[in-house]
């Protein structure tokens, strides 16, 4: 089993990289604070490929439709039978304090 890389050992190599590169000649720009690294500060930030970027489509209310729709709801709601074959379950009833008094059948 492979030892874990600690996080001691990785900024050892990253120092070990970075004075190598300076070492053959390399140099480091230094950036103000408050500079982008976006090419222009101007625009969105999401490319252009991004999902969404179209505008929102205009959408056109339908109230025949949505009529139709509630009637078929009202219509199922009225005709659906209330269950009469339930069994009886007992409830807790409670005081004032909620302490429990006693059992009730429902």
């Amino acid at each position: 089993m492979k030892k874990p890389v600690s996080k001691a050992h990785i900024r050892s190599e990253m120092e070990k990289q970075i004075s190598n590169f300076l070492r053959e000649g390399g140099e480091v720009a230094e950036i103000a604070s408050g500079i982008s690294g976006r090419p222009s500060s101007y625009g969105p930030l999401k490319p252009d490929n991004a999902p969404f970027q179209e505008p929102k489509a205009e959408r056109t209310y339908v109230p025949e439709v949505v009529a139709a729709l509630e009637e078929r709801k009202k219509a199922k709601s009225s005709s659906a039978k209330p269950k009469t074959n339930r069994r009886p379950r007992k409830k807790m009833i409670y005081d004032d304090f909620g302490e429990p008094l006693r059992w009730e059948w429902e």
